[in-house]
This record gives C-alpha cells, sequence and structure tokens, in this order.
C-alpha cells in the first residue's frame, strides 16, 4: 500500500532526526545579528486537522518552543512521488503515525510538509507562525523549522516548479519573521554528536540549508538540493531583497 510504503521509506531521510524537542532544554545560542522583520505575505497553509485522524492513538504532549527562527532545513520525505495530491492528507497521516507509532516520536518531526502540486501544510503542532522546536534535524532542531518536500529526489528526479515555488514562498515568510535574509548564513551550535559536527561546536550553515548540510544523508536527494540556489534566491525575491 502506498501509505505504508511511504511510512517505510521514511527511514532512510529521517534517520537524522531526533526526539530532542520532546524534552526540556535550554536553546543553544545562536550568533546572527538582530533584524526588523521583513513582513512577507504568509501563504496559504492547509491546518493539521485536515490530516490528522482522529483514530490515532497519539497522546499529543504540549509542544515547544524557541525564540526565533533563523534558518529552514529542506528535507524530501523518501516516499513515492506519484501520488495524487488529493491524497496527500492520508499519507502526511500515514507518516505521522509511523512517527508517533513504532518510532514513538511525540509528534509529525517536520514543522510544515509541501506536495507536487505546491500546497503546503502544517505539520507539527503549536502555531505555524510561532518558533516551534521541530524534531527534523539531528543537533540543528532548535531555532529553526524543516520543510519536507513529500516525495523521493534522487538525482534525475524531476522536481516540481509549484513544490520549489512553495518552499520558497513559505521559507521567505518564515524568515522573514525575523528580517533573515534567505540567501545569507547563520551559526549555529550543534546540541547532538550524532549530527555533522560534535556536540557544542559551532557550524556556519545557510540559512535555507539541505538537510545533509547538518547530518551524514542523503536527503533532501541530489536533485532538490540542486535547486536550493533557485529557492534561496526566489525566497529572497519574495521578502523585497
Amino acid at each position: 500500500m502506498p501509505g505504508l510504503l511511504a511510512v517505510a521509506a521514511l527511514v532512510t531521510c529521517a534517520a537524522g532526526v531526533d526526539r530532542s524537542a520532546t524534552r526540556a532544554a535550554v536553546a543553544p545560542p545562536v550568533t546572527a545579528r538582530a533584524a526588523a522583520e521583513r513582513p512577507v505575505e504568509r501563504p496559504p497553509i492547509v491546518p493539521r486537522s485536515t490530516w490528522l485522524r482522529s483514530a490515532d492513538p497519539h497522546q499529543q504532549p504540549p509542544p515547544r518552543y524557541d525564540d526565533r527562527v533563523v534558518a529552514v532545513f529542506v528535507h524530501h520525505t523518501d516516499s513515492p512521488n506519484g501520488y495524487d495530491c488529493a491524497d496527500v492528507p492520508r499519507i502526511i497521516g500515514d507518516l505521522y503515525a509511523g512517527q508517533t507509532g513504532a518510532k514513538q516520536w511525540d509528534d509529525i518531526g517536520y514543522n510544515f510538509l509541501v506536495d507536487r502540486c505546491g500546497t503546503i501544510y502544517e505539520g507539527r503542532a503549536g502555531g505555524v507562525d510561532r518558533p516551534v522546536t521541530g524534531a527534523h534535524a539531528q543537533g540543528f532542531n532548535h531555532r529553526t523549522a524543516g520543510i519536507a518536500a513529500i516525495g523521493t529526489f534522487t538525482a534525475g528526479v524531476p522536481v516540481p516548479k509549484a513544490m520549489t515555488d512553495a518552499i520558497a514562498r513559505l521559507a521567505a515568510w518564515k524568515l522573514g519573521l525575523g528580517g533573515v535574509d534567505p540567501r545569507g548564513t547563520v551559526r549555529l551550535v550543534s546540541s547532538n554528536s550524532l549530527s555533522r559536527y560534535p556536540k557544542g561546536s559551532t557550524a556556519v550553515l545557510p540559512t535555507i540549508a539541505g538537510h545533509d548540510d547538518g547530518f551524514m544523508t542523503s536527503c533532501p536527494g541530489a536533485a532538490l538540493a540542486a535547486r536550493l540556489p533557485e529557492i534561496r534566491a526566489d525566497a529572497a525575491r519574495y521578502q523585497g531583497r
């Protein structure tokens, strides 16, 4: 079944996430110049109530928050590409069930998910306009937002323009709340030695980064990673830069 395949395939990309958001923690420091908000119109975001199924037995704990979002990590879900966009709520529901069930995560790891038609979905609970601490990037969940492209985007796989445009618009809005330039870099402190950087060390990462920038993984796939420069440029344009 496509839903079960999606859950099984997610293991490859999700190997780099952690559940640090489920534990009380002080957010690690980040070096970034304070900046005024860069207002961008919020793109349409489908609420999680659209895909959350009442039959799922998971008891949702309260969300955790950071003080702001200074970077975005782009992922792919490493699941089948040939889906009908009308089936996406079911697909996300299956991912949620797999992560909160067998994996025993507190919630779906990604803050947002984007389908091939360019529709943006709310992922992790807590409010789309708030700096919700995710569980999407081992060592770098604090002060970042995780955006997952639904599908598998390895080398040679076409990446829909509607999808990359939606990611750019979402990143422009989310980073704009803190005045962050999508073309810039940020200094983040790793909270976990399972990332590319030992715990406590500082990493200089793009403000719109691929999952592989912070973790040893092929996520978000070579094809989607190759589109990140375009996504950064478009996000900056949407911010009026």
